[in-house]
């Protein structure tokens, strides 16, 4: 099983789950985070430390979010490997809960 990033983490990156991972799983693109789902084992410590609850365990993804298991997938093996927390997004604040960000998703 893996976890997976979803919609409110686009525009607002915050990379406090990143901290916390042991296995380095996470992958960084122009305004969204990854999970790669070959290497994250599943610990569960992300979850929790993400500011804009936008983490699940892949069993949990929400139905209308689904599409997001395969573009983790997807963006993990072209985006590069991010192992250290960094800055936000500037307006991340203002998109935090922003329903339907899936269109503004920069690959």
């Amino acid at each position: 099983m893996t976890f997976v990033v979803t919609d409110n983490c686009i525009k607002c990156k915050y990379t406090d789950c990143v901290e916390v991972c042991p296995v380095d799983c996470f992958y960084e693109g122009p305004n969204f985070l990854v999970i790669h789902p070959d290497e994250c084992i599943d610990c569960a410590l992300c979850e929790p430390e993400c500011p804009a609850n936008a983490i699940y365990s892949e069993d949990e993804v929400p139905a209308d979010q689904q599409e997001f298991l395969e573009l983790n997938a997807e963006l993990a093996e072209v985006w590069p490997n991010i192992t250290e927390k960094k800055d936000p997004l500037p307006d991340a604040e203002e998109w935090d809960g922003v329903e339907g960000k899936r269109q503004y998703l920069e690959k």
